[in-house]
């Protein structure tokens, strides 16, 4: 299959150049291992601790484990092994001139940032990579940077491919899994029905244990439920007759791999209304729709959740852009009691800028009404985003730019 470059490429190597180790979290099956092995061009050999052979090595005598396997060095898979990272940290003491000795993949990104920060401080890289975004798939030229301002969102739409709604919920539909995204598993149910199969049999048994397959199942149909809306745990809990604590458990599972992201409520003194509770997103909208039994991206699009699943996919694509371009703004949302919302708000260098997601073609002043209510905050407000299904890079006023959901 062609390979597909990544964005997060010029990051990873940037990495690599700086620190004896880089590890690349990640869902399970987002490309971690085929963009390594696409810049493995040094020669360096890969190990995967998928083989319980290895894995069994690599817990039992990680030093002997690192002798036979000598650096440079891919390993893939190394949530397996957490008793590997004593030794690497001891390689990297050893030698404190080496950089990008050993690359390392895992499909469980928060324990393994953890893991890392504590065992191999100063020593370790960390990126996050996530599903293929609409530049990585549909876009042209290096990605940049989302700059809130007219010429700068000029450059970025004209790389991008265009795409009116029934395109637009194709995209959603299929999702961004590099799977079917480069046709190696074209056949969208059967790709997620095998991806469901292996992350709940692997990743979410080695989490929790003897989970039952079913439901647990169960439980990700009523979470996807719930794209771009506020968290309720208790009605996941009700639905499925489970205690809220184990509700929340799983929940914290589905954090932990990555499939879903809790988008947090932004905040501060001077806005004392604002509600605290986060929403809901799954970083993965073909997931999504799978689990919400969607068959075509007709269907999804006339669909009860339309609103909802178009939105979990501009956010999905703000937060893939900020990630892969090395941005260390924050993403938020705002809602307060009052049930004033804004979808997104961007803080970035003491200014806020707030973005409004609409799925219909013809934006109304109305629909960013709430954006004022920014200027209750301490920092200040910039240029807001409309992000609808426009054709075109255009303008509510000065304060407020209409954007293209294609051309983020």
């Amino acid at each position: 299959m062609k390979y597909i470059k990544r964005d997060l490429e010029e990051e990873f190597l940037s990495c690599a150049d700086e620190f004896p180790v880089v590890l690349l979290t990640g869902m399970r099956q987002c490309g971690k291992s085929t963009m390594l092995a696409h810049l493995a061009e040094d020669g360096r050999a890969t190990v995967t601790l998928d083989d319980l052979q290895e894995r069994a090595l690599a817990q039992s005598d990680p030093q002997l484990f690192l002798q036979l396997h000598e650096p440079p060095l891919v390993i893939d898979e190394v949530q397996y092994a957490p008793q590997l990272f004593p030794y690497l940290k001891i390689y990297a003491d050893a030698h404190p001139d080496a950089r990008g000795t050993f690359w390392l993949t895992g499909s469980q990104p928060f324990p393994l940032m953890k893991l890392a920060g504590e065992s191999l401080a100063g020593r370790v890289g960390i990126l996050h990579m996530l599903p293929f975004s609409q530049h990585e798939l549909y876009g042209s030229g290096p990605l940049r940077t989302l700059d809130i301002a007219v010429p700068a969102l000029k450059l970025r739409i004209a790389g991008q491919q265009p795409a009116r709604l029934p395109q637009v919920y194709e995209r959603i539909f299929q999702g961004w899994m590099p799977a079917v995204a480069n046709g190696r598993t074209p056949n969208v149910d059967h790709f997620y029905r095998s991806f469901m199969q292996t992350y709940i049999e692997r990743d979410v048994r080695d989490i929790e244990g003897a989970v039952d397959a079913i439901d647990f199942a169960r439980f990700m149909t009523a979470v996807a439920a719930q794209v771009g809306q506020l968290l309720n745990v208790e009605s996941l809990a009700r639905d499925l007759g489970i205690a809220r604590a184990k509700a929340q458990e799983w929940l914290g599972i589905l954090q932990r791999s990555d499939i879903v992201f809790l988008l947090q409520p932004y905040s501060s003194n001077a806005m004392k209304r604002a509600v605290k509770t986060p929403k809901l997103y799954f970083n993965d909208t073909g997931l999504a729709a799978w689990l919400g039994r969607w068959n075509s991206p007709e269907a999804l699009a006339a669909g009860a959740l339309a609103g909802q699943i178009f939105e979990n996919y501009v956010i999905c694509e703000l937060v893939k852009t900020l990630a892969n371009s090395g941005d260390v703004a924050q993403l938020w949302f705002y809602r307060d009691r009052d049930a004033k919302e804004i979808d997104a708000v961007i803080e970035r260098d003491g200014t806020l800028y707030p973005i409004e997601v609409k799925r219909g073609a013809n934006p109304q002043r109305k629909d960013i009404a709430a954006f004022p209510t920014l200027g209750k905050s301490t920092f200040a407000l910039g240029t807001g985003m409309l992000v609808c299904l426009t054709e075109r890079l255009g303008a509510i006023d000065g304060s407020c730019l209409i954007v293209p959901a294609w051309g983020l």
